[in-house]
């Protein structure tokens, strides 16, 4: 693709296309994008007609968005070594887009600016080492629209610090950073607080000004996220000072800038500079004490000047986070011990800030999705609630017995008032049930709840007093907030609670499934974890069975996916899951409503977690309902198939695997006969069969979350359907997916689960004529990259093979590859890496590999005796001692999010799980196996067998002998 005018026209064109909302139209100019992406010189037609004044801004954006995703797609490079980016290209690009980015508007400007961070990732600084002096350098213009854009990529490009696991790489790309960007970092902010000054009276100006301020902290906590850097150690006394007054600093002219809802400017800055101090009061506690009563001063002046506006939120849960912090740490204890100052924040930051207010009732009401993320699932860490309960827990940690004491006035107060006003009242009894809550945690597990709490407070005698009385009202959507108050107050305490007190709750938790909004949801949640926690065995929640599930599957409306509830499906499943054959009666009223809950969503699949809850619940009731009733496949297979059908065939890609998973479970359970009436009876007109071909395509395979669940599909055909496969000629075909999978460092094992399956499946008579060309696959994959996971996929699978075919028939296909190869393997590879195999078939299949070649071989009895002591000294450290996790020079693990072409990866469906085969079930321990074995072979070969065992070390040949004696086997 040259750069023409010509070019750059029909590039617009397509362009315009793809923000047609006609999906006629859209969509093949999305697909004509993606397939010239590839040609040399498309990249750079994209930047050339971002940069052209004269183009439409929308297309220019839009240009900007497809250059960043084509860079998200295609920089990284393939770990077969595959670049989809031209070499010529990859530099014109890294050329450019810096000073492209720097004269942009700042809607482009923000899209190159994570093209930027993404080729970081991967180039810099090895292969981009001009990038920061590149961006330093622009410092100088004193063009605040130039300055920002490199503030803003600095940013994008560092904060990866914040959550990348310490590492040598990491710590010298940190420090090269540090060598060029700390010192023009600090002159930058320097001159930027100089600049407040000398246009204090230009309100535009500032309000840049400012932002560059909010950019710069952002920059500087990335930059000390990971350890306290020399530099920044050295210039707290510049830092700390100015940060400092960056939160007391006065702007009248922007103190109104922004609406209710959205953080003006100030706000934002007084937000980082919170989160700054937070990191220091942490995690550099020595060097942050000189400064800390300062900023104690100040969070508290703007906790006490700030009001209940959304558009504070924020600011007021970092300010909070940060006495939070500091008050955790001994060294400031003495800011906060008397007990004025404790009521004092009690009664002026925490009970405020605890308040549930318009905004989160409007949330409530229109939005119980986004509460019940925020409130349930933690993810509430920047709302005020959650950093005063935060701030409460660690008071009442640090001076327990003052924080209950001043607290519990408040509680008592609140309730109180709650008692005497009734429902009028109930923001008291939400803020005390809020405050109680934070008092008496001390610690727990997402799975369990709170698991130790204060003992002053009585959780059960609570618990019985203010919240089931809440549940007990007639009328379920009565003062709902206080309904999901005291359900959160049983779940959260749970493992604490009188068990009793629970059971006897847990039907009117069923009563609220017909609640509206977030009190169903809530109810739906705490049955599913009282249930998963035992808490209510099977035999109490049998008699509550039908109601419970008449009322979770009557909240779902399959044609309306606002009610497509991940709770009430989890629910559905966990009851199903607890009741197990108890469940069969009411499966056939719930099958029909599941399977056609399944068919609407896979028209438009929007909801992961509800989805996968409904394909578990579905998997389950195929294994429940079939291990009662084997026929019954037919009907599920009738049900399901055509819904199966119309994903593959319209490409779902989220609903795929999911499918691969449903139908190898429905294949191990039908076994080797033929599909039900409605699918094709056997042969031919089988929908398995019909299915095959398209397995074995190779387009399937190029999407990472299917590579799994087609092996498992792959192996089921292999188990089930033997026959067919090989009748149909479809085994050159799996050979080459299991070629495919053994050259790919993420999919070796799965490459190992397959050839085995075949060679266990098939017997040698049909994989004879393979053998040596799998093996050699297998030894050229590892002279080209030998991993640790590789090496010990190879060891079991090696192990697998002698156990089965023989240790010399192995030992010849080997050398039959390269002369005296085997000798090699068990040098460089067997005995050196044997204690690196984990996992317990794949440790036995090793072990009894071993035990064939040290008592089976012939040629252990010949040229390769001298490998007996050792690879025995292995073997018997294999027992002894656990897995080596060391990893090998060659190891390369590639993070998820990297992969080119990123998507959302496989999730593994718990109850379409086969079970795992032991291809070896009839050797039941290793250790007598090895013991049997030497005994034959003493017998059969005297006097073979005591000169090697003199060779091995004192402990092993110790070891040795105790499994001689455990089963009275003797060698001579």
């Amino acid at each position: 693709m040259e750069v023409t005018d010509e070019n750059l026209v029909t590039l617009a064109n397509y362009l315009q296309q793809t923000l047609n909302p006609d999906p006629n139209i859209r969509r093949p100019a999305e697909k004509f994008l993606e397939g010239v992406e590839v040609n040399q010189n498309y990249a750079i037609l994209l930047l050339h007609l971002i940069d052209k004044d004269g183009v439409d801004m929308t297309i220019r954006v839009a240009a900007a968005i497809a250059f960043k995703n084509y860079i998200k797609r295609n920089w990284a490079v393939d770990e077969d070594g595959a670049d989809r980016i031209h070499i010529s290209d990859r530099n014109t690009i890294k050329t450019l887009i810096v000073s492209l980015m720097l004269k942009s508007p700042e809607a482009i400007q923000r899209q190159f600016s994570d093209a930027v961070s993404i080729i970081g990732k991967c180039d810099f600084p090895e292969k981009w080492p001009s990038l920061i002096p590149e961006m330093v350098e622009k410092f100088a213009t004193g063009d605040f629209h130039v300055i920002n854009g490199i503030l803003r990529t600095a940013h994008s490009l560092f904060k990866r610090y914040r959550y990348e696991f310490k590492s040598q790489k990491l710590w010298e790309e940190i420090k090269h950073v540090l060598d060029h960007f700390a010192k023009p970092l600090t002159d930058l902010f320097l001159a930027t607080i100089d600049l407040t000054t000398k246009h204090a009276d230009n309100p535009q100006a500032l309000l840049i000004i400012y932002g560059s301020l909010v950019l710069i902290c952002k920059v500087f906590y990335s930059l000390n996220y990971q350890d306290l850097p020399e530099f920044f150690e050295d210039n707290m006394p510049i830092w700390m000072p100015n940060l400092l007054n960056l939160l007391q600093v006065k702007v009248p002219c922007l103190e109104s800038d922004g609406d209710e809802d959205k953080p003006g400017v100030l706000e934002q800055l007084r937000k980082e500079v919170c989160e700054c101090a937070s990191l220091y009061a942490l995690k550099y506690e020595p060097e942050f004490v000189p400064y800390a009563p300062g900023f104690v001063t100040a969070v508290w002046t703007v906790l006490l000047s700030t009001n209940t506006q959304p558009r504070y939120d924020a600011l007021v849960s970092n300010a909070l986070t940060f006495l939070a912090k500091i008050a955790e740490k001994n060294s400031y204890k003495s800011l906060f011990e008397d007990p004025a100052t404790l009521s004092s924040i009690c009664e002026k930051v925490v009970i405020p800030n605890m308040e549930f207010r318009e905004s989160d009732m409007e949330l409530f009401e229109d939005n119980p999705e986004e509460y019940v993320r925020r409130d349930i699932e933690g993810s509430d860490v920047d709302t005020r609630r959650r950093a005063a309960c935060d701030l409460v827990r660690t008071l009442s940690q640090q001076y327990e017995d003052k924080i209950m004491n001043i607290f519990g006035q408040y509680v008592q107060l609140m309730l109180q008032k709650y008692s005497e006003g009734g429902g009028g009242a109930w923001r008291g009894k939400d803020a005390a049930m809020y405050l109680v809550t934070s008092l008496a945690s001390r610690g727990g597990t997402q799975a369990a709840g709170v698991t130790r709490a204060s003992p002053l407070v009585d959780l059960g005698q609570f618990a019985a007093n203010h919240a089931i009385p809440e549940l007990q009202r007639a009328d379920v959507n009565e003062l709902p907030v206080l309904k999901a108050d005291a359900i959160k107050y049983l779940m959260t305490f749970r493992s604490l609670l009188p068990k009793e007190l629970l059971i006897n709750a847990f039907p009117l938790l069923i009563k609220h499934i017909s609640a509206r909004g977030v009190v169903c949801t809530y109810a739906a949640c705490a049955i599913d974890k009282l249930l998963v926690a035992g808490i209510v065995p099977c035999a109490a929640l049998q008699p509550h069975a039908a109601t419970l599930l008449a009322s979770l599957l009557a909240t779902l409306d399959a044609n309306d996916p606002a009610k497509h509830n991940e709770y009430v499906m989890k629910a559905i499943l966990r009851t199903l899951s607890s009741l197990q054959d108890s469940a069969l009666p009411y499966l056939s009223e719930a099958l029909p409503k599941l399977a056609h809950m399944l068919a609407v969503v896979s028209k438009n699949p929007c909801k992961p977690h509800f989805n996968h809850y409904l394909f578990e619940t579905l998997s389950l009731a195929v294994s429940l309902v079939t291990k009662s009733n084997p026929n019954a496949i037919s009907a599920f297979e009738d049900a399901l198939f055509p819904i199966f059908q119309d994903i593959l065939q319209n490409d779902v890609q989220e609903f795929m695997p999911y499918v691969f998973q449903m139908l190898s479970l429905l294949l191990e359970l039908r076994g080797g006969g033929g599909v039900g009436s409605g699918a094709g009876e056997g042969g031919d007109g089988d929908a398995y069969g019909a299915l095959l071909p398209c397995l074995v395509a190779p387009p399937l395979w190029e999407r990472a979350a299917n590579v799994r669940p087609l092996v498992r599909l792959l192996c089921a055909f292999v188990a089930a359907r033997g026959p067919l496969v090989l009748q149909t000629g479809r085994l050159n075909a799996m050979l080459g997916v299991f070629q495919k999978l053994i050259a790919s460092k993420t999919n070796d094992h799965e490459g190992f689960y397959l050839i085995q399956t075949m060679l266990y499946k098939f017997g040698e008579s049909v994989m004879q004529q393979y053998a040596k060309q799998i093996m050699t696959l297998l030894f050229q994959r590892l002279s080209s990259s030998k991993t640790t996971k590789y090496v010990r996929g190879l060891i079991a699978f090696l192990g697998f093979y002698a156990a089965h075919f023989g240790p010399d028939n192995l030992i010849q296909l080997i050398d039959s590859v390269q002369a005296n190869m085997f000798a090699m393997y068990v040098e460089r590879v067997l005995v050196p890496e044997l204690q690196k195999v984990g996992g317990a078939l794949e440790r036995k299949a090793a072990a009894v590999g071993c035990v064939k070649l040290l008592t089976d071989s012939a040629h252990f009895r010949q040229h390769l005796a001298r490998y007996w002591p050792p690879l025995m000294q292995a073997l018997i450290s294999l027992f002894e001692l656990p897995t080596d996790e060391s990893t090998l020079p060659e190891d390369h693990f590639i993070e998820v999010d990297d992969t080119p072409g990123y998507q959302a990866q496989y999730a593994q469906l718990t109850c379409a799980k086969g079970a795992a085969t032991d291809p070896l079930a009839s050797i039941d321990d290793p250790k007598r196996y090895l013991a049997e074995s030497l005994g034959n072979l003493s017998r059969t070969s005297p006097g073979f067998l005591p000169p090697l065992v003199a060779a091995l070390d004192e402990p092993h040949r110790q070891a040795l002998q105790t499994y001689l004696n455990a089963y009275s086997v003797q060698i001579c």
